[in-house]
C-alpha cells in the first residue's frame, strides 16, 4: 500500500516507520523546516518527505495523495487534522481517510463527516494496517454497550518516582487491563516483569467507572 501522513511528530514518525518496514511505501508532509531535517536524519531515504501544510492542496499533491489507498492526518492540532481530511476526501479519490483525534470530545465531528477518527495512536496504526474501519474498533474495545472504557494517559515526568516501575507491583484489578505502552517511536506490550517509566503513553482498557482508579494507579503508585 502507499500511505501519505500529515505530521512528522512521534506519531507521524512512529507510523511511517512502522509501515515502511512492513513493506509499504511510505510519504510524510509537515510543515516544519526542522522536524523535516530531524526526519531525513533518522527514516529510511525510501520515505518520501513533503515540507509543506498538510492543509494545503499542493503539498498534497506533492505527497501524491491521489495514488494513496490511506491518508493519515496525526498532528496534535484536531482542527488541522479535520480540515486536511477534508481536502483529502473532497479532491482526491482515496480509499481511506483515517484522523488522530487529540481531544476525544471532537471525535463525534470526524465521525459526522465520514472520517475514520480515533484518540489512541496505536490503533491508528492497526486501522491502516489491518484495514480496519472505527466500526471494528468500537466493537472491540468499547463492547458491551459501553461497560468497557478505552483509556490513554501519560504518565507525568514529575510524578515523584524515584525509577521505573513493575507492571506487576501496580496489582491491578481484573477489570483494568493494560494493552500498550509507547515510550518514544516505540510499542512495548506490557507483562507482569515490563516496566513503566515517566513520560510513557498508556493504553488500557477497564470497565466503564474504573478510569480514575486506574489513572491514580498509574500516576500515584
Amino acid at each position: 500500500m502507499y500511505i501519505v501522513i500529515n505530521g512528522g511528530g512521534k506519531v507521524g514518525s512512529f507510523l511511517a516507520r512502522t509501515l515502511q518496514r512492513k513493506g509499504h511505501n511510505v510519504a510524510i508532509i509537515d510543515k516544519r523546516s526542522d522536524v523535516i531535517k530531524k526526519l531525513a536524519e533518522e527514516l529510511s531515504t525510501d520515505i518520501l518527505l513533503i515540507e509543506g501544510d498538510g492543509c494545503n492542496v499542493r503539498y498534497l499533491q506533492d505527497a501524491g495523495v491521489d495514488r494513496a489507498d490511506v491518508y493519515a492526518s496525526v498532528t496534535r492540532k484536531d482542527e488541522d487534522n479535520l480540515v486536511s481530511c477534508q481536502l483529502v476526501k473532497l479532491n482526491f479519490g482515496v480509499k481511506k481517510v483515517v484522523a488522530r483525534v487529540n481531544s476525544p470530545k471532537n471525535e463525534r465531528v470526524f465521525h459526522n463527516l465520514g472520517i475514520e477518527a480515533i484518540s489512541s495512536t496505536t490503533v491508528i496504526g492497526r486501522l491502516i494496517e489491518e484495514e480496519m474501519t472505527v466500526s471494528d474498533v468500537i466493537k472491540l474495545y468499547l463492547l458491551q454497550k459501553g461497560q468497557l472504557a478505552l483509556v490513554e494517559t501519560e504518565i507525568p515526568q514529575d510524578n515523584g518516582r524515584d525509577s521505573s516501575i513493575i507492571v506487576s507491583e501496580l496489582k491491578l484489578p481484573e477489570d483494568i487491563v493494560l494493552v500498550s505502552i509507547m515510550r518514544d517511536d516505540h510499542v512495548i506490550i506490557p507483562r507482569g516483569n515490563t516496566t513503566i517509566q515517566p513520560g510513557d503513553r498508556i493504553l488500557a482498557v477497564t470497565l466503564s467507572g474504573k478510569e480514575e482508579e486506574l489513572l491514580h494507579l498509574l500516576r500515584h503508585k
